[in-house]
């Protein structure tokens, strides 16, 4: 029998907090700073109704449908072609794991930080921060210690089960995330000069959005697209553990609504510390592991609040990955179960989840000794599998060869609250795709 989740509160937490991640924190302030502040979310959240909402809905659908992970679900929901939807949906299946190659990595880096935070802080060392940076990231053995210590303690999570697992601990850690987003943006609107900060973020600047329009459009889309983790079936394993009680139009939308939650309180913290103490918030990649650091070494107590971001941070990574291990888990278990004789369905997930836990831990060595595998798969996952993996999830539900708009538009629509509604079918069907090829395109001429 299959499990399901504990609770609809579960649910939720466990779909958002593979939402929230890296992007929320790392990626969105940056892009906000580079793009006009307020202007540029405004543009964020209409692509986030018109491309991130409807394929969410799209991915919990297929899940909750065919009660099976993407790998399986879409030969089993298939009208007909089930042997080419097969081969699609393992392609598509097969992004998670290098997303986990990689971002396993990048989670240890934050470990790191947050563990010498706790130690008593992080010194900038010769070169500034900058150079501490290129230290930690040249470190292999530390790297190493770091990511090995991320993926056990999400296998462990994964193996312990579904319910009293990965339910349980995701809820601790998005629980334990929001109060901790909560303190810092209340500690950062509390510095001085915050205000100009807050301003800045908040306050439309459309002659800064203009000066680059196609490029801050496109990294709206972008950014709407991305932070829903879309594309390789997580949500899909989410949608084959909830009951139909609800319509999954109510559930996508309050996923989204925790989702940007966070990713706006992440701006009220970043913006007014970086404004505080002089630091330009528009500083790209580099303000989580160099701008910042510099906002902690000057700030009264710094050690304290750097360790509370990094944790964060860390929790918001874990939340991610853990939901991610679960989609490779739940997708093998779902596809080995008609192969397997004997055992039982928790003997099993425990062997396929030390497999996996094996498998991400040896596949991420190459990212741990050169760095620039992390780019290349960074790449690979961004700008490729995730938005052709939702072009093809979009075509999929939305036309006669896969599942078909009314059988998708029925258990979408399936339980309380608010249906899909039929006036959605073009959009779907030929807005979306369109929009997916502008983010692959943009993507690719990009490089």
């Amino acid at each position: 029998m299959r499990e399901r989740l504990g609770s609809r509160f579960g649910f939720l937490m466990l779909a958002a907090g593979c939402a929230v991640g890296l992007g929320n924190v790392w990626r969105f302030p940056f892009v906000v700073g580079q793009n006009g502040g307020a202007a540029f979310v405004a543009v964020y959240l209409a692509f986030l109704a018109i491309l991130g909402f409807p394929l969410l809905v799209a991915e919990l659908a297929v899940g909750r449908g065919a009660k099976a992970g993407i790998s399986a679900a879409l030969p089993k929901l298939a009208r007909r072609g089930s042997g080419f939807w097969r081969v699609a949906a393992r392609v598509i299946f097969a992004g998670n794991f290098v997303l986990m190659i990689y971002y396993t990595d990048v989670a240890g880096w934050l470990v790191r930080y947050a563990c010498d935070y706790l130690g008593g802080g992080v010194a900038a060392g010769d070169g500034g921060f900058a150079a501490r940076f290129a230290a930690v990231r040249a470190d292999g053995t530390g790297c190493a210690a770091y990511m090995a210590g991320v993926v056990a303690a999400s296998t462990l999570v994964c193996l312990i089960g579904v319910v009293k697992g990965v339910e349980r601990v995701t809820k601790f850690l998005m629980v334990s995330l929001l109060a901790l987003l909560g303190i810092l943006a209340a500690k950062a609107l509390s510095l001085p000069g915050a205000a100009e900060g807050v301003r800045f973020y908040l306050q439309p600047d459309w002659a800064k959005f203009m000066e680059h329009p196609w490029r801050a459009t496109m990294a709206a889309m972008g950014q709407a697209f991305f932070t829903l983790s879309l594309g390789v079936g997580c949500m899909t394993i989410f949608g084959s553990y909830i009951e139909r009680r609800h319509s999954l139009v109510k559930e996508a939308a309050l996923i989204i609504a925790i989702d940007t939650v966070v990713a706006v309180l992440s701006g009220l913290v970043i913006f007014p510390a970086c404004t505080s103490y002089g630091i330009e918030p528009s500083s790209g990649p580099g303000l989580i592991f160099i701008a910042l650091p510099e906002v902690f070494a000057r700030m009264a107590g710094g050690a304290f609040w750097g360790f509370c971001f990094f944790l964060f941070l860390a929790f918001a990574a874990f939340t991610t990955i853990i939901a991610v291990f679960e989609c490779l888990i739940g997708g093998i278990c779902d596809e080995t179960a008609r192969l397997v004789r004997g055992g039982t369905p928790q003997s099993t997930r425990r062997t396929v989840s030390v497999a996996v836990g094996l498998a991400v831990a040896a596949a991420s060595m190459p990212c741990v000794i050169w760095e620039e595998v992390l780019g290349w798969e960074d790449f690979a996952v961004s700008q490729l599998w995730l938005p052709l993996g939702a072009l093809v999830q979009c075509v999929f539900v939305a036309w006669g060869v896969g599942w078909g708009w009314r059988r998708f538009q029925a258990e979408a629509s399936w339980g309380e609250g608010p249906i899909l509604p039929t006036w959605a079918r073009p959009h779907v069907r030929y807005a979306i795709p369109l929009l997916i090829l502008a983010v692959i395109i943009v993507g690719l001429t990009a490089q």
